[in-house]
């Protein structure tokens, strides 16, 4: 059949993450209080690493980032999960669909190539710390950075351009909580074979080599570190850590989601909640409760910004005497 003869669903209906109402509300104020969380604890970083100078370092600038990419990136599903657990019809345009798979592959990209940047940052210090400095400039990060997003673009607009021309003439129903090439490409009324593979490689394959390749970065930052003694070689190693536990919660939900065939598993709901939710706020929470540097820079611009002892005494009495 031609593909002009096709008529385009107007509208997508989600599954949603539980039918029962007990559960989706259930589901609704731990999925708020972690979005919440999210965002306020990436933009504690960013206020943190903007207001305390002796975090304007690459290591910094390029977390502060990360940061940015996390509220992001969480925003583009969590605020449509939490409405639509409150609402009895789940469903989502399909404009608003191609948009959020748009953005959703956008900020995803680019929190790919930022993990890898981040690790050329951990090499460089660690490797060559005479010439880190020059290396990692401020100008060359800022560049760097935009690579990044511009890389992650480029990933989105091919990801769209291949599904756009697929025609989407029923059925509508995506079995998720929103939308992504594995569940939309089901729906598409004609033969999507070759097209999954392409996919897989585009998306997969690559997120594996790329897991891959960061993980050996890491070794052999490991590897050099061993020649190291001290107080530095502590901290390089606390902040590597960091920085692997944050690649691989990244890296194995997204190797799961897109290295095989599309095809739905009884996994498949807990692993979209920790590769879309549950990801963005624990990166936060690694890098600051392993990095002393940062959680001392959060308590001087806490008693910088903050009521001091002083004037919170002076509340307390001013109270009191009011009663």
């Amino acid at each position: 059949m031609a593909l002009g003869n096709y008529t385009r669903v107007p509208e997508f209906i989600f599954c949603g993450l539980s039918q029962s109402r007990e559960l989706s509300l259930l589901f609704f104020f731990f999925l708020s209080m972690v979005y919440v969380t999210t965002v306020l604890a990436n933009f504690a970083i960013m206020v943190t690493v903007t207001c305390e100078s002796h975090l304007h370092t690459p290591m910094y600038f390029l977390l502060c980032n990360l940061s940015v990419l996390d509220i992001c990136f969480s925003s583009i599903t969590a605020p449509k999960i939490l409405v639509d657990l409150l609402s009895r019809t789940k469903t989502i345009s399909f404009n608003g669909c191609i948009t959020q798979m748009f953005f959703f592959h956008l900020f995803g990209g680019a929190d790919v190539f930022s993990l890898s940047l981040m690790a050329f940052d951990r090499y460089t210090a660690i490797s060559k710390p005479l010439h880190y400095m020059t290396i990692m400039s401020r100008g060359r990060c800022t560049a760097l950075i935009v690579v990044s997003w511009v890389g992650g673009f480029v990933h989105s607009i091919v990801q769209i351009s291949l599904l756009l021309p697929l025609p989407f003439c029923g059925p509508n129903v995506i079995d998720g909580f929103y939308c992504d090439v594995p569940q939309v490409l089901k729906l598409a009324c004609t033969d999507t074979f070759a097209l999954e593979l392409l996919m897989i490689s585009n998306n997969g394959l690559v997120a594996i080599l790329w897991f891959f390749l960061i993980l050996v970065s890491y070794t052999v930052i490991l590897m050099v570190l061993r020649s190291h003694t001290g107080e530095g070689r502590r901290k390089a190693l606390s902040t590597c850590t960091a920085h692997i536990t944050v690649v691989t919660l990244h890296f194995v939900p997204c190797i799961y989601v897109y290295a095989r065939p599309f095809t739905a598993l009884p996994m498949d709901g807990a692993i979209s909640i920790t590769f879309t939710v549950i990801s963005p706020v624990l990166n936060p929470m690694i890098y600051t409760l392993r990095n002393q540097e940062m959680k001392s820079a959060m308590r001087r611009l806490k008693r910088r910004h903050g009521p001091s002892t002083k004037e919170i005494d002076a509340m307390n009495s001013r109270l009191g005497s009011q009663k």
